[in-house]
């Protein structure tokens, strides 16, 4: 079957506009075949065109490149996936000793390492990697290593790339330049904002309200700490070259050998469940999340920044991959309508919904009711009336700048015992789901959303 692009497009313009993001770029590798196209402005302000050249920021898409750097180091015999972090960084500790001695690459790749991103302030210099890993000595655990998952925005792959810097002697910018991108041949592909070509660039966008529409984000690109697991930018055409060495046993678009048959499959099938798993997989592999579309395994890699996102899906027993880059969001339903659209023209699985709320649930409140956060992050849930509330506490600038108050207060429908649905509280979003699990001492141990995890407190 073929893509009807010119309906396509035009479907993909009306989402824009009714989601108040300023463009997407989108790319679909199929049966080897590629296909691009490009809708919406690089900038509210200037009103420039998008292309398909046209360069986005990837966020924490970049891990999933890190993740085939650290695997060609496996390939090479240089390191391997269960021995300690310290056979590789002598110096490497946190505050707990035992997480010190037990923490491995694996536990890193698949987010199970549990350390609190209590890394401090790095600077930006090429340095960065290193200065992290030595800042972490004090460093807690927020869970034992691999006793459940939960995602690690910046750390986790900063350390895998300061074994990368060790092993190559030079920075993660350089390894990345030589390992991956000169030779799968990308010219668009950069991991630093000062390498991008600007005249190519996208402009990420914030909103406040569908009214006032997309604003131009205050905050132009992230911190250097985040590098190795989301400073990455690219174009629909080379996200996809990235995801033809999955469908390609580790072989890139202009026949150059990534990585080996062997390591694609170890990243594709080493797995651990993930606590919440309707709103983006029930599982996460070594650099990708494992989706279960109505009985088709589906392998995600999703990046955000501050007003920029991107989504690959790829497709394995289909040969197939889609990828879709904004400068606004993220909408989950936005990035879901999309892809379902050229899914369908394509004969394929579409993206399943979330589950209904099980109303024959007779769950014992309190068992869930109680503070659970980390440095930042801040919820508490709660019963009234015989019903379960999440309010979310918002960093105080944030909200401001946001026009929102500082706590939203969510209602939490059930799904089963330990899972949950997050009905918006506003139109700028989405329902979200929640994890309230591990019942080891009477009440829930772990709130767990959008891959965080967050430990009790009181």
């Amino acid at each position: 079957m073929t893509l009807d692009i010119p309906r396509i497009r035009a479907r993909v313009a009306g989402l824009l506009a009714e989601y108040a993001i300023p463009s997407a770029a989108i790319g679909v590798l199929h049966d080897g075949e590629l296909t691009e196209f490009a809708v919406g402005v690089r900038n509210v302000e200037t009103r420039e065109p998008v292309t398909t050249d046209t360069v986005y920021q990837c966020g924490s898409m970049t891990k999933t490149w890190t993740a085939l750097a650290f695997m060609q180091l496996v390939d090479e015999g240089k390191v391997g996936l269960d021995e300690p972090v310290r056979t590789y960084l002598p110096g490497f500790a946190v505050a707990d000793p035992e997480a010190s001695a037990q923490v491995t690459p694996r536990h890193l790749l698949n987010h199970t390492n549990g350390i609190e991103e209590a890394y401090g302030d790095p600077g930006e210099d090429e340095d960065v990697c290193a200065r992290m890993v030595e800042n972490i000595a004090d460093a807690p655990q927020v869970f034992p290593p691999g006793h459940t998952h939960g995602y690690s925005a910046a750390l986790g792959y900063a350390i895998l790339a300061r074994i990368l810097e060790v092993h190559d002697g030079t920075h993660w910018d350089d390894i990345m330049r030589h390992r991956l991108f000169d030779p799968m041949g990308l010219t668009s592909t950069n991991s630093w904002h000062e390498q991008v070509d600007e005249a190519r660039a996208a402009t990420g966008h914030l909103i406040r309200s569908l009214e006032e529409g997309p604003l131009v984000t205050p905050v132009r690109h992230l911190p250097r700490a985040f590098g190795p697991g989301g400073n990455l930018t690219s174009t629909s055409r080379e996200v996809l070259a990235m995801a033809h060495v999955f469908l390609n046993k580790g072989t890139a678009p202009n026949g150059k050998r990534i990585v080996s048959a062997e390591s694609i499959q170890k990243m594709l099938n080493s797995r651990v469940p993930v606590p919440d798993p309707y709103m983006f997989g029930p599982a996460w592999a070594l650099g990708l999340i494992v989706c279960d579309w109505q009985g088709e395994t589906v392998f995600a890699t999703d990046g955000s920044t501050v007003g920029q996102n991107a989504r690959l899906r790829i497709l394995p027993d289909s040969n197939t991959a889609l990828a879709l880059l904004t400068n606004g969001g993220p909408r989950e339903s936005f990035s879901h309508a999309v892809f379902n659209e050229i899914l369908t023209d394509l004969g394929m699985v579409t993206v399943p919904d979330l589950p209904a709320p099980d109303t024959t649930l007779n769950l014992d409140l309190s068992r869930y009711e109680g503070v659970y956060g980390r440095p930042g992050a801040r919820y508490e849930v709660a019963a009234d009336d015989g019903k379960l509330y999440l309010t979310l506490f918002l960093d105080p600038m944030q909200a401001a700048f946001l026009h929102k108050p500082d706590r939203i207060r969510y209602e939490l429908l059930p799904v089963s015992e330990t899972h949950f649905l997050m009905p918006p509280a506003d139109p700028l979003e989405d329902t979200q789901t929640v994890a309230l699990y591990d019942f080891t001492n009477g009440s829930a141990r772990y709130l767990h959303t959008n891959c965080r995890v967050h430990p009790r407190q009181r």
